[in-house]
């Protein structure tokens, strides 16, 4: 029950001085402005790359360009950078698509990782693996150029927690994910829900390694989170 809502919204309008509004507010079907859209518009992928790759020098993110046929040298590579032995990753079809299913053998692995795949029937023992991972794993589902950032939708067997807790994150890049910004990925959620898809509860925007600068503006990167984090362009896909 809401008490003395009509005299109180009444008295609102007459303070703002105009007659109150009762009909709701119908959305304009055409914005006169619309500056969002300008930006980076008509940019190639390649183009947007260059863009991706510098924004990701300012906020301390490595990027790496590969083609698929070598993903799996260059991703075994970046592991073994960051002195990985132990791996998570997304149970994500696209792995066995980009020809990693070897190097994420969870059983006699050949390259001697310690690999867990996300499975939402082992419950929290995904979160203990994830805070033991030394890296977490990831492929990007949309990519925005000008901050720099991965889009991951968590669910099912994408848990959030691959790009939050392990110690060194890196995300596998499709050129194909690449748009301008986060007005292009919003219009791409907003579609597909109109299309009555189902939509992840956690859609996560990641932009580089955990960062903060809280303390007097002096930025500390690494401090909750992964301390470095690294993008595989894969320029053919």
């Amino acid at each position: 029950m809401i008490y003395n809502r009509e005299a109180f919204l009444e008295r609102i309008a007459r303070k703002l001085g105009r007659p109150r509004i009762s009909e709701p507010v119908k959305r304009p079907s055409h914005w006169k402005h619309g500056p969002q859209w300008r930006t980076l518009a008509g940019a190639t992928p390649e183009e947007l790359l260059s863009v991706f790759e510098r924004q990701c020098r300012m906020i301390h993110t490595d990027v790496r360009r590969t083609e698929s046929s070598s993903l799996p040298d260059v991703l075994l590579e970046t592991i073994r950078s960051y002195d990985g032995k132990s791996v998570i990753c997304s149970d994500d079809p696209r792995f066995a698509e980009f020809g990693l299913s070897s190097l994420f053998a969870t059983q006699d692995n050949p390259y001697g990782l310690d690999v867990h795949i996300w499975n939402p029937e082992k419950g929290k023992i995904n979160i203990e693996r994830a805070e033991q991972a030394d890296v977490g794993i990831a492929i990007s589902d949309i990519t925005l150029a000008e901050s720099g950032t991965v889009v991951l939708m968590s669910g099912g067997g994408k848990g959030r927690s691959v790009s939050l807790l392990p110690r060194y994150f890196i995300a596998i890049v499709p050129l194909s994910t690449l748009v301008p910004r986060m007005t292009q990925a919003a219009r791409m959620i907003r579609e597909r829900i109109e299309r009555g898809e189902a939509i992840p509860s956690s859609v996560n925007f990641i932009s580089g390694p955990s960062n903060s600068a809280d303390i007097e503006m002096n930025l500390v990167v690494g401090v909750h989170g992964p301390v470095k984090a690294t993008c595989i362009v894969v320029t053919d896909r």
